[in-house]
């Protein structure tokens, strides 16, 4: 499907003024660089709804006091303005966009077997970004062959795509900002590549490093880097 482009909005600060809320536009509150808000961001990005949901990026180290008032009393993104409403929680939105919006559908409704391997993914991901968050302040690299082959396996039940149900899906969606991060920092930090002795994983990342609605999503390696290693190595 072809990526539209679109020039990103600065972030909004404590100093910014609310949009014009509940006047029916659809909003989708991110950060740049925020994992969770990534997903949502993907979804929408990868449907073509560039023109029915507008991106709103909140600084998270400066919010505006109106985002958690008026918007979302979670004061976390992502959260989704549509139709008065106010939801949150990045694995509901990813769902949600895909059931409530236009464009392709990004998980299997006709194919039981798939249905059911997706959702048991989606169910495993906070398990797999759990254990390896807190390896990094222990054993990372028994965590990482563990989850990594985890997902090596999983890439290995349907051979029609090089994606975990075969083609393109919310499982993907779900995994791709947390292993983005992950492979930076691992191998930055601890030379650990994620990919060795995985061709399946390789492919997958390979593949999906070329499908535009996530490219524009990525953060800078180095951003990724420094703020892992303030956030896990300097507190230890």
């Amino acid at each position: 499907m072809a990526y539209k482009h679109e020039e990103l909005p600065p972030p909004l600060d404590s100093t910014s003024s609310p949009p014009p809320l509940f006047d029916g536009t659809t909003r989708l509150y991110v950060n740049y660089a925020c994992p969770f808000a990534q997903r949502v961001w993907i979804t929408r990005n990868y449907k073509g709804l560039q023109d029915k949901i507008k991106l709103v990026p909140i600084n998270l180290q400066n919010r505006p006091d109106w985002y958690k008032e008026k918007v979302y009393p979670g004061n976390k993104v992502p959260a989704l303005e549509h139709n008065g409403n106010v939801i949150g929680e990045s694995l509901d939105l990813i769902k949600y966009v895909d059931s409530n919006f236009e464009g392709p559908s990004l998980f299997p409704k006709d194919d039981p077997e798939r249905k059911k391997f997706g959702a048991e993914l989606l169910t495993y991901v906070d398990t797999f970004t759990g254990s390896l968050f807190r390896s990094f302040k222990g054993d990372e690299v028994k965590a990482a062959d563990e989850q990594f082959d985890y997902l090596e396996n999983a890439l290995k039940k349907f051979d029609d795509g090089p994606y975990f149900l075969g083609h393109f899906s919310l499982v993907d969606i779900a995994y791709i900002p947390f292993i983005e991060r992950f492979q930076v920092f691992l191998s930055d930090v601890f030379k650990y590549d994620i990919t060795a002795g995985r061709p399946k994983l390789a492919a997958w990342f390979e593949e999906i490093n070329k499908i535009e609605a996530y490219k524009v999503t990525k953060t800078d390696p180095k951003e990724l880097v420094a703020f892992y290693k303030k956030r896990f190595l300097e507190q230890q």
